[in-house]
C-alpha cells in the first residue's frame, strides 16, 4: 500500500472518505477521514512478525453503520451523560439520546459518524478538523475540533484540541481497541493490564457513575500491579457482573502527562504504555461488541476481542460538580495529549 490513500472502495473514495498511512521506523498507522479513525496500527512483535494490533472495519462505509466506535474520535462528549440533558449557566440543554435515555459518545450522530477535513499531511503526521455547529446533537456552541496523529519509532502521539463560541461541555478521546496478539486473535483475556489508579468510579445499572469514588483496595479493580484480564473478568464482583466485564473509569493518580496504563501480551512480547494528561482512563473490555462487526482481517470480532483504554474526563461530569469540570467557554482552548509507546521484549 503506497503512502496516501489506504485501500478504500471507489464508492467511499468518491464520497470523500479517504485514508492516509503514516510511518516511522517499523511502526505504521492507517487513519481514515471517516471519524478521524485509526483503522490499522502495525508493529513488529518480539519475534519480528508484523501485527496489526487495533480492531477496525474493512472500509469507511462499515464505520457509518457500526455502533462500536472502533478507533474513532468520539465526541462531543466521550462516555455518558445521564438523562440526555444537562444544565449550564442556568439553562437546560436537551441532547440526542442513543442508549435508552443516556447520551453516549455524543449521541446517535457523534463525531465518529462524520467526515473530518484534512488540514495537513506529512509522512509522519496528519491533522484533521471537524466543525460542529451550535445545536449539534443538542449541544450548545459552534465547536471547532482538531486532532493530530504523529508517529515516531515505537510511538504514536494524539493531540486533540477544541474551541467554542458559546459555553459548552467537551470530553474528547480516541476509542481504539487493542489486541496485542493481533487484530485477528480471539480475545484479550490472556493480556495483562496495569493501571496507575488508587480509585475507580462505580456505576449504576445504566453505566452512569453513582458519584462514589471507591478505593480499588481488595477488589478486582486493583490493577496497580499487572493482572491477567481473564482473571479479573471472572472475579465475583457485583460491578463486573452488572457491566458484563470492565467498563469503568479509573481515577489516575498525579497530574500532567503521566503513565495511565500498561497492557502486555506474553504471547507476542508486545507492551503498550498509555500516557496522558487526562484525570481518568475508561477501561472497556469490549464485552458488548454487538452485532459482531467484521474486522480488517475479514473475520467477525467476538466479545472481548479488544480492550479500549480511553483517556478522558469522567462520565456524567455535567451532573457532578465534584468531578473535574468539562465546561469550555469562549476564549478558552480544550487540549489533551495521549501517547502510545509500543515496544517488544527482545
Amino acid at each position: 500500500m503506497r503512502e496516501g490513500w489506504t485501500s478504500v472502495s471507489p464508492e467511499d473514495r468518491a464520497a470523500g472518505a479517504g485514508g492516509y498511512r503514516l510511518a516511522a521506523g517499523d511502526l505504521t498507522v492507517d487513519v481514515l477521514e471517516q471519524g478521524a479513525t485509526i483503522q490499522r496500527l502495525f508493529v513488529p512483535d518480539a519475534a519480528g512478525h508484523v501485527r496489526n494490533i487495533v480492531l477496525g472495519h474493512s472500509g469507511p462505509g462499515d464505520y457509518r453503520q457500526s455502533t462500536g466506535y472502533l478507533g474513532a474520535v468520539v465526541g462531543r462528549y466521550a462516555n455518558r451523560i445521564a438523562g440526555g440533558r444537562f444544565e449550564l449557566d442556568g439553562r437546560q440543554w436537551v441532547l440526542a439520546a442513543n442508549e435508552g435515555t443516556t447520551t453516549l459518545h455524543g449521541g446517535p450522530d457523534g463525531f465518529d459518524r462524520r467526515l473530518w477535513t484534512v488540514l495537513e499531511v506529512q509522512g509522519d503526521r496528519l491533522t484533521l478538523q471537524l466543525v460542529s455547529p451550535h445545536g449539534d446533537g443538542g449541544f450548545p456552541g459552534r465547536l471547532v475540533v482538531t486532532v493530530t496523529y504523529a508517529v515516531s519509532p515505537d510511538r504514536l502521539r494524539i493531540d486533540l484540541s477544541a474551541t467554542t463560541d458559546a459555553p459548552t461541555v467537551v470530553n474528547l478521546t480516541n476509542h481504539s481497541y487493542f489486541n496485542l496478539d493481533g487484530e485477528d486473535a480471539p480475545t484479550i483475556h490472556e493480556h495483562a493490564l496495569q493501571v496507575a489508579a488508587e480509585s475507580y468510579l462505580p456505576t449504576g445499572p445504566d453505566g452512569i457513575p453513582t458519584g462514589e469514588v471507591a478505593s480499588v483496595e481488595g477488589t478486582p479493580f486493583d490493577l496497580r500491579e499487572a493482572r491477567v484480564l481473564g482473571e479479573v473478568l471472572r472475579a465475583p464482583h457485583p460491578q463486573i457482573a452488572a457491566a458484563g466485564g470492565l467498563d469503568h473509569t479509573f481515577v489516575v493518580r498525579g497530574s500532567g502527562i503521566r503513565e495511565h496504563a500498561v497492557l502486555t501480551s506474553a504471547r507476542t512480547g508486545l507492551r503498550l504504555a498509555v500516557s496522558s494528561d487526562q484525570p481518568g482512563i475508561q477501561v472497556y473490555t469490549g464485552d458488548h461488541l454487538q452485532p459482531l462487526p467484521v474486522g480488517t482481517s475479514g473475520r467477525s470480532y467476538l466479545p472481548g476481542a479488544g480492550v479500549a483504554l480511553e483517556t478522558q474526563h469522567f462520565p456524567d461530569s455535567p451532573h457532578r460538580p465534584e468531578f473535574p469540570s468539562t465546561v469550555l467557554r469562549p476564549g478558552e482552548t480544550f487540549s489533551t495529549t495521549t501517547i502510545w509507546d509500543i515496544t517488544a521484549a527482545g
